[in-house]
């Protein structure tokens, strides 16, 4: 493709480290769409003639066929999946396959291309989170009112609702949806047309071009146009901040599943067994997505150290752009069904929960509220009294709602007999009523607030 300068070939080891075709063989779908609408624009625009234009485009139509078919080989000699498109479209039309280079470069076709493979990888991402959130929603509203002790530092802080909890994690895969919308929309400008780095003299219709693959409009300045590599960035970030949200879940999972506190058991789906402990239930697939948000986050750094220091326009480094972004988004989409799977089937343990929470005195914050609220005590000697009736309670092996009156009188007087309306875990999330609390008419109207939300989105 490009021997004309040289008088002798690439050495083997320089024909292996210059070919991409072995991952970006990936794009052979947004390579032959971008080229495609790059040679219908050229016949509109009498660039290339007519007839020429409708042989290329059906010559097109059949290498998708056969990649479609046969798959893309591996073709070192051709480089990339640029060349080996054009190529296979030599084989099959003849020499007027070479027209469909005029007026482009493989620098914007492949950042045509890329940005065509992101935002659809995008759009698969949306999906996927939104039957996440899908299943999130059901298990929120089946447990709206279950039982569970909050943590503060892993210890037991307050009594909340399952419900509560599982809704905060919609809370956060609606942000990384936001986030990957944001993204995509600042990416969906086309690129094709900025040729090599200067632009063309061709007078090309690239707002045509771009309204043909579905972007807004074309990129603004060619230099920039086949440099940029933000949109990989950006899909990298928004990924990163999504697998650290997994990662959260599954570790929830993880320690959930263990037997010390056996508040879930996770399905044979979601489980394996040890090769010499016939006892064991391992949450691997939930450890696996802890692990995997590691090798995503490293994705984005990978991808930031490329592209740390590159003038512009276009350098060889960027050819490292697709396998960090291609690797993530397959560990991504892994994670979010592999999470999806473990929401759904998930078996959640209401006693054992229940039992936690009332276990860890959660409600001692309660008894300080109670009398700031009723004795009219300033909250820091309410917290002083409070912390006295756990350390009898604990003392006495009882929870504090078991404290006799006469044993909370003699840390206070004033107390009284009103206060066991909320010593117990129950009246404890039922009084948190607050906007976004925990009690379980809030946690219901919040669902169904999501799910109006979502029916307005056409989710």
């Amino acid at each position: 493709m490009w021997g004309g300068r040289f008088a002798e070939g690439p050495s083997a080891v320089m024909r292996e480290i210059n070919a991409s075709i072995p991952f970006d063989k990936r794009m052979w779908r947004q390579d032959i769409r971008g080229s495609q609408a790059h040679v219908a624009m050229l016949g509109k625009q009498a660039i290339v003639a007519a007839e020429d234009a409708a042989r290329i485009a059906q010559g097109l139509e059949q290498v998708a066929a056969e990649f479609e078919a046969e798959g893309v080989p591996d073709d070192l000699s051709l480089e990339d999946i640029h060349m080996l498109t054009e190529a296979r479209l030599s084989d099959r039309i003849g020499p007027v396959a070479g027209r469909l280079h005029t007026a482009r470069s493989r620098n914007d076709q492949v950042a045509t291309d890329f940005r065509l493979w992101v935002r659809d990888a995008i759009d698969q991402v949306e999906a996927a989170l939104d039957t996440l959130q899908d299943a999130l929603l059901a298990r929120a509203e089946e447990h709206a009112a279950t039982v569970m002790p909050g943590f503060t530092h892993l210890q037991s802080a307050q009594p909340v609702t399952l419900g509560h909890h599982l809704m905060a994690y919609f809370e956060m895969i609606g942000r990384d949806r936001s986030r990957f919308a944001d993204a995509r929309a600042r990416m969906n400008l086309c690129p094709l047309g900025s040729a090599a780095l200067a632009g063309t003299g061709f007078p090309l219709d690239r707002e045509a071009t771009a309204a043909a693959l579905g972007f807004d409009g074309p990129t603004r300045n060619s230099l920039d146009s086949v440099s940029d590599r933000d949109f990989a960035l950006e899909y990298l970030t928004c990924a990163s901040q999504c697998a650290l949200h997994l990662s959260r879940l599954a570790e929830e999972f993880v320690i959930w599943a263990s037997q010390p506190f056996g508040f879930v058991s996770l399905s044979d789906q979601w489980s394996t067994g040890s090769s010499i402990m016939p006892q064991k239930r391992n949450p691997d697939a939930a450890e696996l997505v802890r692990g995997h948000s590691g090798r995503i986050t490293g994705a984005l750094v990978s991808l930031m150290m490329t592209m740390k220091g590159l003038p512009l326009a276009y350098s060889k480094d960027m050819q490292d752009d697709k396998p960090p972004v291609f690797e993530a988004h397959d560990l991504l989409g892994l994670s979010i069904a592999a999470m999806t799977g473990m929401v759904e089937s998930a078996t959640f343990r209401a006693e054992r929960m229940r039992a936690a929470a009332e276990a860890g005195f959660s409600t001692a914050t309660d008894l300080a509220d109670w009398l700031v609220r009723e004795a009219g005590v300033p909250f820091r000697e309410a917290h002083h009294i409070t912390g006295r009736a756990v350390a009898k309670a604990e003392a006495g092996g009882v929870r504090l709602d078991q404290l006799p009156l006469d044993a909370l009188q003699a840390i206070d007087a004033r107390i009284d007999e009103r206060v066991y309306d909320v010593l117990s875990v129950d009246a404890s999330v039922s009084s948190r009523t607050s906007f976004g609390g925990t009690s379980p008419v809030r946690v219901r109207e919040a669902i169904a607030a999501a799910r109006a939300m979502r029916e307005e989105d056409g989710r």
